[in-house]
């Protein structure tokens, strides 16, 4: 299974590979995604131009895309129903561009179409490298917090918790994310429950045929 990963920065994707490796066990290549993108909404503008890439010049199965929430509409289960769309989740925003994309496509080498995994950090992706760390940080307590009017914590102190600075250097970066996310890589679950936007994309990882 060749998977491709477009993310916020270079240290979620180095994160993103333990945890994507973690949920599909087996044999798992990851190939360049062809384009960089930093932060949203640039992920979301490029990720047509990156599943065509992928298909066309190639072999790669699946695209897996991760994005922070920051302060947009938090994923829902009512969101899953079909013909459902919210305008304000990320989630939704990139699952109605990868179906709309990969319906344009012809197959090419045998492949009809590009595998699809997307997720959600709540509210950042540093919550996912507290799981299991800090009890109080999980995406119901985020979302508890915005229908209060009162969140719980804010997106740099999340950051100030996980790298122990404001302005971490990108290796210090690439360190602390690889770590944390290592703890998760061989038991996910407590990472599914404390976190939807991460729940969605196992799911979508685990309807992929078998990594092989």
């Amino acid at each position: 299974m060749k998977v491709a990963i477009l993310s916020e920065s270079p240290a979620d994707e180095a994160a993103l590979r333990e945890l994507v490796a973690g949920v599909l066990g087996g044999s798992v290549h990851f190939t360049a995604p062809g384009l960089r993108a930093r932060g949203w909404p640039q992920v979301g503008q490029l990720v047509p131009a990156v599943i065509k890439h992928l298909h066309f010049n190639t072999d790669t199965d699946a695209l897996v895309v991760v994005v922070d929430s920051d302060d947009s509409t938090v994923h829902a289960p009512e969101h899953d129903a079909p013909g459902y769309f919210h305008p304000q989740c990320r989630i939704c925003q990139l699952r109605a561009t990868f179906r709309q994309t990969v319906k344009k496509l012809p197959p090419v080498r045998g492949r009809e179409h590009m595998l699809r995994g997307i997720g959600v950090a709540v509210p950042a992706i540093e919550g996912w490298y507290l799981c299991g760390l800090e009890d109080s940080v999980t995406e119901k307590a985020w979302v508890d917090g915005q229908a209060r009017g009162r969140l719980p914590y804010t997106r740099a102190e999340l950051k100030l918790r996980v790298y122990g600075t404001d302005r971490p250097t990108l290796p210090h970066e690439v360190h602390r994310a690889v770590a944390a996310a290592s703890r998760h890589r061989h038991d996910t679950r407590r990472l599914e429950y404390d976190f939807p936007g991460f729940a969605s994309l196992a799911a979508d990882l685990r309807a992929w045929p078998k990594a092989k």
